[in-house]
């Protein structure tokens, strides 16, 4: 089955990007002149790949002999290590290496559908690792009828960013791209989302964009500039979304809003406790596709940039609702 149009385009291509050619490696780093990618090849033996800067701070290279399932670190002129910001899996935990992830190897079942509109859904939240007693993602699908049942019409995942330890509420994500692996595989994830569409229950994901949890982040390691100087939170310091460099920090969220949409199919994502994310660039630079509907007050924040461009008309897919609760939506695959 052949993949949907991607929901945000172009996406910068950063991680680990497992194609016909090896893997591909990027990531942000702008106060490194050099990085390199230590990696632990799936089939046995280990490579080390020295990465091209890039003049707007980014560093990039391939493998071409790399795969699905490889382990990695990047490795910094020091010598010492961190796990990719962008990570797509840590199956070690947080402060272990990152491992490689072709998403197209999952075969999609649910390839045709379309969510109803938003207007009347009743949303069942769950946590994955208290839905069940066995506390995964597979273990979830076993209950969904139940949901169904009960007259709910979507589903909303609390958070998933990976958190350091086996246990968390969600709220203390730091590997922002990586599905917690207490909970499962990325493909155990991408079978709850095909399930839960068969059911004809649409899928909402809760994402944390105002802070990283206490433990585990590993973003300062790459650049101070993640972070603003003066922008702070109740949890700690807030994201530079509209300071120096903050062009590429806005990409990294944007990134990982159209990352789970596309990867994963999730329907729509909640954003939490946007009145902590400061942005102070002007929310009429949004894109069109993301403008509030007329007669709406202007959005109390926003990580988009404004040179992004989408292949899909607005109604067709996006939707915020404006106020302490954002919702970023789409449609289905046609």
């Amino acid at each position: 089955m052949s993949a949907p149009p991607p929901f945000l385009a172009p996406r910068p291509a950063v991680g680990a990007r497992v194609g016909p050619g090896g893997v591909d490696y990027r990531v942000w780093a702008p106060t490194h002149a050099h990085l390199r990618v230590r990696i632990r090849h799936k089939g046995g033996g280990e490579a080390v790949l020295n990465l091209t800067p890039t003049p707007d701070g980014y560093h990039a290279g391939r493998d071409p002999g790399g795969r699905d399932g490889d382990l990695y670190w990047f490795e910094f002129t020091d010598g010492s290590r961190a796990p990719d910001p962008t990570s797509r899996f840590q199956p070690e935990g947080v402060h272990g290496p990152s491992e490689c992830i072709d998403p197209s190897r999952y075969r999609w079942r649910c390839g045709r559908w379309r969510r109803p509109a938003w207007g009347n859904h009743v949303i069942y939240e769950l946590h994955v690792g208290t839905f069940t007693a066995a506390g995964t993602y597979r273990a979830a699908i076993d209950r969904l009828d139940h949901v169904r049942a009960l007259g709910a019409t979507a589903i909303e995942l609390m958070p998933l960013a990976d958190f350091a330890g086996e246990r968390n509420w969600g709220y203390d994500g730091v590997a922002l791209y990586a599905p917690a692996r207490c909970y499962g595989r990325p493909d155990d994830l991408r079978e709850l989302v095909d399930s839960a569409h068969e059911r004809g229950l649409a899928v909402i994901l809760d994402v944390v964009y105002n802070h990283f949890g206490p433990e585990g982040n590993h973003l300062p390691r790459y650049s101070p500039r993640y972070f603003h100087e003066h922008h702070t939170t109740p949890w700690g310091q807030g994201f530079n979304l509209d300071g120096l460099n903050s062009g590429p920090v806005r990409a990294f969220f944007i990134g990982n809003a159209a990352y789970w949409m596309d990867d994963f199919r999730f329907d729509g994502l909640r954003l939490d406790a946007t009145h902590a994310i400061r942005d102070g660039i002007s929310w009429w630079r949004l894109p069109r596709p993301c403008m509030p509907a007329a007669g709406s007050s202007p959005p109390r924040t926003s990580a988009t940039p404004s040179n992004w461009s989408y292949r899909r008309p607005p109604a067709a897919w996006a939707s915020m609702r404006p106020g302490p609760m954002i919702f970023i939506t789409r449609c289905g695959w046609p």
